[in-house]
């Protein structure tokens, strides 16, 4: 499998953006590619590459959900593993998750110490 290295962040709360990247460069090593808003995720991921895709739920425009089914319309994204970050972590909404395509949820609010181990476990379990 694959090293986790690249993860692409879409969320548009600065504040969490922060504490998220802070936490998965710093304590995780990762590196990081931010955007605001999923439109923006849209846009940048063809060109980042990234291994894996964090998508925030709750975002103006475009929401997570939406959000990947329009990363999936991109050839080199079809098969990126995506992860939702979401406050709505209910299990019902946690399933719906699944089927449109996420290999898994994080609830919000996360564990910055903790987030980095999180998806790596989701990483080597999908």
């Amino acid at each position: 499998m694959a090293e986790l290295r690249k993860i692409l962040y879409a969320e548009d709360e600065p504040d969490i953006q922060a504490v998220a990247q802070m936490a998965l460069e710093t304590i995780g090593g990762f590196e990081i590619v931010l955007c605001s808003s999923g439109l923006e995720a849209v846009d940048i991921a063809p060109g980042a590459a990234p291994d894996l895709i964090l998508l925030d739920v709750m975002m103006p425009g475009l929401d997570g959900p939406e959000t990947l089914k329009k990363l999936r319309e991109i050839d080199s994204l079809k098969e990126t593993p995506v992860i939702f970050l979401t406050a709505k972590a209910m299990p019902s909404e946690v399933n719906r998750f699944k089927e449109v395509g996420a290999i898994d949820v994080i609830a919000k609010p996360f564990d910055p110490i903790a987030l980095s181990d999180q998806i790596r476990t989701i990483w080597e379990s999908r």
